[in-house]
Order: structure tokens, then C-alpha cells, then sequence
């Protein structure tokens, strides 16, 4: 078997990809990288082009999960009948729970990869009236959580009064992070964005919807590929015009993944980035005089110290108390008997709680 390596290369191969696929090496197979996924099929690209792929009996036999199927970034093992047979190991991973998460039977069929084998995740904002910084502290803590380098992307400069003002504050929260202040229509600041986006890296672009992605990503292929949509005047929010994530080779060479417009992004197996993020707050905690200190009024509180001279603010304590919430939420979720015996304490509270009132008051139980 002879692999096309320009080609793959462009798609982001390298020689650890190959060591990844030698296991799998034989007559009649070949590395694909995917591009897009439509419900069960695989829009697979090598050298010769694209092609839709499925996954074999056995594959799906032993898949336990739907985060087990071919995701957009993915490397797979494809044969002569492009069918699907292993996925290369995942070097990262951006994931969330699935839209039908309330099904709560299998915790397993919640996770959703949204993009795998990403380098840099573009997290993209509008400077306009939907400017969210507790939101770009979620992206952040996603992006550090799978080791993916992010790029804040400051978007529609063209439409903001204080851009400086803005620049400073996404600092604040995330110092050391590249914050790019750009236009898509009119093209300010793209350069300085295109230089963190190198030949043959992989990027995922990320951001609720609204915040122009589909314009930004039209803007850097050169080309109008993907459908926009005007925003309401009133919260400049707008309509999800991407419905399904897709690879697309830039014009530099990186490769670029558009994802839909995302609000609330489940932070799933984060807890490393959550604290990378939000390493400011964890250096103060550390300091607090007791190590288990909560925060809530217990004496020698550093934080609470640092609350009370403007240190730390208290929508960023807020913002970080509320990620650390989710993150015991989602591992209690991920564990059923961790599950239960929270359902157990939260029984135990409710029956006192109810002993008391009727004490108090009086009367049965409704």
C-alpha cells in the first residue's frame, strides 16, 4: 500500500499519525481523515478526494457509546469498500452533552464529540451588545481542559466603541492568551489572526450564535461557503445558520472546524482546565487558612479578603464557583452510585426539612 502523504499531509498527518496506524496496516486499507458526519455516515477525505463512509458490524457491534463513532477531525482506518473499521486514537477532544441529554437512562449516550484532534480552538466573541467574559472563561476552560492551545477572536471590531477597553478586560481573565480584535466583513485584523492558524494545524472555531462565525469562517476561505443570518438589534443574538460541524482546508494551509452556535457548553471532563483558567482564583484559595475552606464566612478566608479590596471580583468567583458546580454535577452524573447517594442526602434533607415545618406548624405532608 502506497499512501498519498502530500495529501494526507495537507490534512494534518504527521509521523506520529503514522506510528498511530501502523497496528492497522494492511493490504487494502488506508488512513481517511474526517471531514464531516451526516446522522450515521462519514464524509471521509484522503488524496483521492471525498467520499461518504460507514462504520462496520463489528465496529458498531462493539461501539458502547455514540462518542465511539467517527466525529468530524477524526483519523480512521477505511477499506477497499469504504467501510469504517477503527478510529486512530484521539489526541483531543471538544465535547458536550447531547441536545437529548434529558434521557438520563445511560449516562454514556450524553457525551457528544463535537471536534477531535484539534490544535487551536478560535474562540470567538462579538463586540457588540452580546459580549459575554464569563462565557469566554467557559471556552477557555474547555479548550485548556483537552491541552488545545485557545485564541480569544474578537469579533465585529468594525461595530465596537471601546476595543482597547475590551482587550484589556479579556486580558484579565486570561492572561497569556492571544486575543485577536478582528472584522470578518471588513477584514481588520485578519492577518494577525492567520498567523496563529500554520500550515497543516487543525482549528476548531467555537462561540454562541450571533457572534459572526460563519461570516469569519467565510472570510478566511476566501470564498462565501457558509450561510449567514442578520442578528436581533435588540441582544445582538442570531439563528444557528451552521447546523453540522465540518472540516474545510484554508487557503494558508490549516484546517479549520465550523461548529454550530453554542450557548450553554457542558464542561465534561474539565476539571484540569477549569483550574488553568481560573488560576488566579486557585492561588488565592491556596492561601486561605484552612484547606478546605468554602469561601462562605469561614475566618482567615483569603478569598473573601481579596472580595473585599478588588483583587478578585465577584462575577468571576461567581462565574469559577458555578464551572466547579457543573464539573461535580457531570461526575456525579458519570457514576451512578455517586448518583444515588446524592439523590440519598438530598431525601434525608427534604424529610427533615419537612419534620420541621410540621413541628412548627403543624399538619401533615401534602
Amino acid at each position: 500500500m502506497v499512501l498519498d502523504l502530500p495529501a494526507l499531509e495537507a490534512l494534518g498527518w504527521d509521523a506520529d499519525w503514522e506510528a498511530a496506524f501502523a497496528p492497522f496496516a494492511t493490504d487494502g486499507v488506508r488512513p481517511v481523515r474526517v471531514v464531516a458526519v451526516h446522522r450515521e455516515t462519514a464524509i471521509v477525505r484522503d488524496g483521492a478526494g471525498d467520499r461518504p463512509a460507514s462504520v462496520s458490524g463489528v465496529f458498531r457491534f462493539e461501539a458502547l457509546a455514540r462518542s465511539d463513532f467517527p466525529a468530524v477531525g477524526d483519523w480512521v482506518v477505511l477499506g477497499a469498500d469504504d467501510v469504517v473499521s477503527a478510529i486512530l486514537p484521539r489526541r483531543s477532544v471538544f465535547k458536550r452533552m447531547a441536545a437529548d441529554s434529558s434521557r438520563r437512562g445511560s449516562s454514556l449516550d450524553d457525551e457528544q464529540i463535537m471536534a477531535s484532534n484539534i490544535d487551536v480552538a478560535l474562540l470567538v466573541a462579538g463586540l457588540d451588545n452580546d459580549f459575554n467574559l464569563r462565557r469566554i472563561e467557559r471556552y477557555l476552560a474547555i479548550a485548556m481542559s483537552s491541552q488545545i492551545t485557545p485564541v480569544v477572536v474578537l469579533n465585529k471590531a468594525d461595530l465596537a466603541d471601546d476595543v482597547d477597553g475590551r482587550l484589556v478586560a479579556v486580558d484579565a481573565i486570561a492572561p497569556g492568551v492571544a486575543t485577536v480584535a478582528v472584522s470578518a466583513r471588513t477584514g481588520q485584523g485578519l492577518d494577525e489572526l492567520r498567523a496563529h492558524l500554520l500550515p497543516g494545524t487543525t482549528a476548531a472555531i467555537l462561540g454562541s450564535s450571533g457572534v459572526g462565525k460563519s461570516t469569519l469562517v467565510n472570510a478566511l476561505l476566501g470564498e462565501d461557503r457558509q450561510a449567514t443570518a442578520e442578528v436581533r438589534d435588540s441582544d445582538s443574538r442570531g439563528r444557528h445558520t451552521t447546523t453540522h460541524r465540518e472540516l474545510f482546508e484554508l487557503p494558508g494551509g490549516a484546517l479549520l472546524v465550523d461548529t454550530p452556535g453554542i450557548r450553554a457548553l457542558e464542561v465534561l471532563g474539565a476539571e484540569e482546565g477549569v483550574e488553568t483558567a481560573f488560576d488566579d482564583v486557585a492561588d488565592i484559595a491556596a492561601t486561605c487558612r484552612f484547606s478546605d475552606c468554602q469561601h462562605n464566612g469561614e475566618p482567615g478566608c483569603a478569598v473573601r479578603a481579596a472580595l473585599a479590596d478588588g483583587t478578585l471580583s465577584p462575577e468571576r468567583l461567581a462565574s469559577h464557583q458555578k464551572l466547579e458546580r457543573e464539573l461535580a454535577r457531570a461526575a456525579r452524573e458519570g457514576d451512578p452510585r455517586a448518583r444515588a447517594e446524592y439523590r440519598r442526602t438530598w431525601k434525608i434533607i427534604h424529610k427533615s426539612v419537612e419534620e420541621h415545618m410540621n413541628r412548627k406548624y403543624g399538619g401533615g405532608s401534602r
